[in-house]
């Protein structure tokens, strides 16, 4: 029967998502066919598979770590937060419905039934599933509609490592009234981790050994603070400035500033912006920072239609409009292609109660929005730049018609082949997330506004997927470092 191991903490962003990361990569180089599992993911960062797909960014990276393709079943259930709609509920990668908490436990059994099929899928094609819990598992007011912790434990009799994130202080504390509220399931329990401590040591030695009593659980490992970690956090709170922080002998700096929307979702697609050496990326709705702006983009959106009253709101429409013509460079990506358009029309109110709005107009295309949603990976050109080739992934609910010639893609998931996106001058949008991740065009956008400033071109392109390969291999060498893994090898038997 194949192995199981499952990673749960104390809290949200306890570090559960990074070392289920670690712990793939590390299975995965001494050649254990792993596959990592969530059950549940509450997360705007989402991914699209092959087939279509959408499961939660954290589980597509952790396949990456493993060495598998990333599946549906990976992340059956996926919830992408819709305001006072509740959140969108999608099974086994499609839009299930928008549910608010009560109507959403209500459906427990069903989608519990989602989870199984999938851990048995999965069990037939792994040999060992490294499981990421959610949130907290001693949230003692939800445990009866529990269907990601200690459910999915008890199911494949896992065992359980707890992690407990010191930086937020109260370690201790949070470990001992993780594993006695969870008193029911604590044989599953078979130790914990320390994250994210700054320090000596040994200064820990005196509370491990007394915490290793109280609950007689054995440490597993102190795991130190991790700067720069690399993935991309599960929501947008923590979204901060990032000047890039390489060393370069490079003059001249670009100024990237993404609009800091409300419902910001797939900020992952401007990672790959961060690693340029002169490249400065903010996130901003500041008057100050967009006139300041090399290049301004308008990101991917939960709620479009309540984030395009926001930019009008705050006369950030206004204040681009006005900035075009000053040939400042104007991307949207998705939502924000969207907003770049004449108008949206929503006749069955699937993004707000308004049934029409008009758009920022700064392109000649104009967007309807349909119940169903589009899902696809899509690889193709641009249209006028043939040796530039592109790929990345598109989930919208909405289509947008007009002066449609950018790129020319193939949706991998139906099989057609389209136009996408539209162009005018200096603005430009398109529904594909992850346009960044391809090299060439990254540099080719940046270049252009090195040359723009009399600076000379960068020759040097910086590979995307390197840079991620190499984050993992690092990440994997210090969990590997700080874990005891003979404790972990003897847990799951292998």
């Amino acid at each position: 029967m194949p192995k199981a191991l499952m990673i749960q903490g104390t809290s949200s962003n306890a570090g559960k998502s990074l070392i289920v990361t670690a712990l793939c990569r590390i299975m995965r180089r001494n050649g254990i066919n792993v596959a990592p599992f969530k059950a549940q993911n509450m997360s705007l960062q989402s991914f699209i598979t092959k087939d279509g797909g959408e499961i939660g960014l954290a589980q597509a990276i952790q396949a990456f770590a493993a060495k598998v393709e990333p599946d549906i079943y990976m992340n059956p259930v996926l919830l992408k937060a819709s305001g006072e709609q509740g959140s969108q509920v999608i099974v086994h990668g499609k839009v299930y419905k928008t549910m608010k908490p009560k109507e959403y436990y209500s459906e427990r059994e069903k989608l519990w039934k989602a989870v199984t099929y999938s851990l048995d899928y999965l069990k037939t094609k792994h040999e060992l599933l490294i499981i990421e819990g959610a949130g907290s598992p001693a949230e003692i007011n939800l445990i009866e509609h529990d269907i990601v912790n200690m459910a999915v434990a008890e199911y494949l009799n896992a065992p359980v490592i707890i992690v407990g994130d010191i930086d937020r202080g109260g370690v201790f504390a949070s470990i001992y009234g993780t594993v006695k509220l969870l008193k029911f399931h604590e044989t599953l329990i078979k130790g914990f981790i320390i994250n994210k401590f700054r320090g000596d040591f040994d200064i820990l030695v005196p509370g491990i050994k007394e915490i290793e009593n109280l609950i007689n659980k054995p440490c597993i490992g102190i795991i130190p603070y991790l700067k720069n970690a690399g993935i991309s956090a599960e929501d947008g709170f923590s979204l901060t400035s990032s000047i890039n922080n390489q060393i370069s002998l490079l003059t001249g700096t670009i100024k990237i500033v993404v609009l800091r929307l409300r419902y910001i979702s797939n900020f992952s697609d401007f990672d790959p912006l961060k690693i340029e050496p002169d490249v400065e990326l903010i996130y901003s709705l500041r008057k100050e920072d967009l006139l300041n702006a090399d290049i301004i983009i308008i990101p991917g959106s939960k709620k479009t239609i309540e984030d395009l009253k926001l930019i009008k709101e705050l006369g950030v429409d206004e204040l681009l409009r006005k900035l075009s013509k000053n040939r400042t460079e104007i991307i949207g990506i998705c939502g924000g292609f969207q907003m770049l358009g004449k108008k949206l029309i929503d006749p069955h109110k699937v993004e707000s109660s308004l049934k029409e709005i008009d758009g920022i107009g700064l392109l000649p295309v104009e967007t309807i929005f349909h119940p169903y949603k589009i899902t696809t990976q899509v690889e193709g050109y641009v249209n006028s730049k043939p040796s530039i080739t592109i790929k990345g992934y598109e989930i919208h609910m909405g289509e947008t018609s007009g002066e449609i010639n950018l790129f020319h893609i193939k949706r991998l998931a139906t099989g057609e082949s389209i136009f996408d996106g539209a162009t005018r001058e200096n603005i430009w949008g398109t529904y594909i997330h992850g346009i960044f991740e391809n090299d060439s065009f990254r540099r080719l956008i940046i270049n252009k506004h090195r040359v723009k400033k009399g600076l000379k071109p960068v020759e040097f392109i910086s590979s995307w997927q390197k840079i991620k390969e190499d984050f993992i291999e690092k990440l994997a060498d210090n969990i590997a470092s700080s874990l005891s893994m003979e404790r972990i090898w003897r847990l799951i038997g292998i």
